[in-house]
């Protein structure tokens, strides 16, 4: 029978030492491999290109927001908190997002050293006046935003390249020429672009996020990789190519700035187009297109600048 008192120590034999050492870089590996891996440091805020993402555009909330209707924002707290270990589904702008780590990654791969990339940035509402005060804030500074509508159906898209699909007139363009055309008609509007070809248009609200893509698609362009590049912009415009294009190709040359593709639609509806493109995301400052994206799977986000948003009024019958 064992006494409990504890083994005299042993001297180490030959070759301990030796045989300690690989069990500890074992054990090290070990290790390693179940500590979290270190996450890519965030770029500096005056750096980056910032994309700020509301948490319902980017998970998908409709049961929340049911209880949050139905029962009360306590009911709501209590829901969340029961399943706060379950993930949200993805919502219309999580492809978005995944295709901006994309290229984040890419990026970092090629310039180690750089800031230049995405800083995406959730935003979410705790208070009602709180929302107010971030609306007065982005209309001083004048900072692009859109409401993201979810699509009528799933569309795959692309999980290694981004594509980001942009209408002109009042989004990329101010609204100059789109107010010419409600107020005197198109005859009036095609003569206007055609005396005004070689003017550049003004900028639109978008005009600086096109300008942020592009300066990130020319770090790829610069190691030879233009046709790799996994960044690919397009203009979707309901613009005639050969009355009205000239003068949108030539502002953006003006800016110093281009898209991968000019498709001029010529009044046609951009749904069917934007199906066959499969943007991850789709500006536009008219609900018309908005809605016919989102019929053909496209995740369609809604500008609220310009005449367009200007609500007609009505003729009392006489």
């Amino acid at each position: 029978m064992e006494s409990g008192k504890p083994p005299e120590p042993r001297e180490p034999g030959p070759g301990a030492e030796t045989a300690a050492v690989p069990r500890w870089a074992e054990a090290k590996t070990f290790h390693d491999n179940l500590a979290p891996k270190k996450k890519p440091k965030s770029p500096k805020p005056q750096n980056a290109v910032t994309i700020a993402v509301s948490s319902r555009a980017l998970f998908r909330m409709d049961e929340e927001q049911r209880i949050y209707a139905e029962q009360g924002v306590e009911e709501y707290v209590r829901y969340q908190l029961e399943h706060e270990n379950e993930p949200f589904s993805p919502g219309p702008a999580f492809p978005f997002v995944k295709a901006l780590e994309a290229v984040n990654r890419q990026l970092r791969e090629l310039y180690p050293d750089s800031e230049d990339l995405f800083d995406i940035v959730l935003v979410t509402n705790n208070h009602a006046q709180v929302g107010v005060r971030l609306i007065n804030s982005i209309n001083h500074y004048g900072i692009a935003a859109a409401t993201v509508f979810s699509p009528s159906r799933d569309v795959a898209v692309s999980q290694s390249q981004l594509r980001v699909a942009f209408d002109g007139d009042a989004v990329l363009f101010s609204d100059e020429s789109e107010r010419i055309v409600k107020a005197h008609g198109l005859d009036r509007f095609f003569e206007h672009e055609k005396a005004h070809e070689n003017k550049p248009l003004a900028q639109g609200p978008l005009k600086g996020f096109l300008e942020a893509l592009g300066r990130l698609q020319k770090k790829f362009y610069s190691k030879g990789l233009r046709l790799e590049c996994p960044i690919r912009t397009y203009l979707v415009t309901a613009r005639s190519a050969a009355s009205s294009g000239a003068r949108a190709l030539k502002t953006l040359r003006s800016w110093g700035l281009e898209t991968d593709e000019a498709l001029f639609l010529a009044g046609a509806p951009k749904g069917p187009l934007l199906e066959k493109i499969r943007p991850h995301i789709f500006f536009d400052d008219q609900m018309f297109h908005v809605a016919g994206a989102q019929e053909m799977g496209t995740v369609a986000a809604h500008v609220p600048y310009g005449v367009a948003q200007t609500p007609r009024r009505t003729v009392p019958m006489k």
